[in-house]
């Protein structure tokens, strides 16, 4: 079988052991098939009565913690986990699957993939999933910026996930072309947008910290719903268009 990266990976034919250092694939495990999850990260807070190990977070893995808990298969993301502790579970003889989705649509098949080999099944709230996503906004379009962090100031940029989100409900990011995924930015140095998009993750946006630094409408919005894929796609049309109003 092989991950998002073209990898092969040795999944067993039956997978009784799962640790999943990826919030949204957490999710999406343990609604399918929770008792095969017996590690994640602190980050992995849905559901929200998730009882397993913990092994610290996304950039800095407790791999002696993970090998202890002898997974059958290490579920992570190219973008959420670092290479080199990637690298370490392999080295140490785990299966490491990897996903590495940049639209809805990609998301949407990585999931069904890394379900079928981990849990053997489809479940029933992909396919909802892939209904609700299934036709664009036929509303007007506005052209939004998009920030993720403070401090220093950073935004979406290219070939983002949540940023195809958002363009299927009629938000175009004003930095979909630039040369990084994720560009510091000046302020005072944009071009022409209409509304400002603030996710409470990775950084806690907030109605009191983020909306008074631009003189454009900011929408405060969840950011699990933005940028998590898994069972909360289900829902997060119609979260999301109702926080952008």
């Amino acid at each position: 079988m092989r991950d998002d990266l073209g990898t092969v990976v040795a999944v067993p034919s039956r997978v009784r052991r799962v640790v999943s250092i990826v919030p949204s694939l957490t999710e999406a495990i343990a609604v399918t098939r929770r008792e095969l999850l017996v590690g994640a990260t602190d980050w992995c807070t849905h559901p929200e009565d998730l009882d397993v190990t913990r092994v610290r977070g996304t950039k800095n893995p407790d791999l002696e913690m993970i090998r202890e808990l002898a997974p059958d298969v290490v579920i992570a993301n190219a973008e959420e986990n670092r290479e080199a502790d990637l690298d370490a579970l392999r080295a140490a003889g785990l299966a490491v699957w990897v996903t590495a989705p940049t639209t809805v649509a990609e998301s949407l098949d990585s999931l069904q993939r890394m379900l079928a080999a981990v849990t053997g099944e489809v479940p029933q709230w992909l396919d909802q999933a892939r209904e609700v996503w299934s036709t664009p906004s036929a509303g007007p379009r506005r052209r939004a910026l998009i920030p993720v962090w403070r401090r220093p100031w950073m935004a979406l940029g290219r070939d983002t996930f949540a940023g195809d989100l958002l363009q299927r409900l009629g938000i175009d990011n004003v930095l979909a072309q630039s040369p990084e995924r994720y560009p510091k930015i000046d302020l005072t140095a944009l071009p022409e947008y209409d509304v400002v998009v603030l996710p409470d993750e990775p950084y806690a946006f907030s109605p009191t910290d983020g909306p008074e630094a631009f003189e454009r409408p900011a929408f405060c919005v969840s950011g699990r719903h933005l940028t998590w894929y898994g069972p909360s796609l289900v829902e997060a049309r119609a979260v999301l268009t109702e926080q952008l109003q």
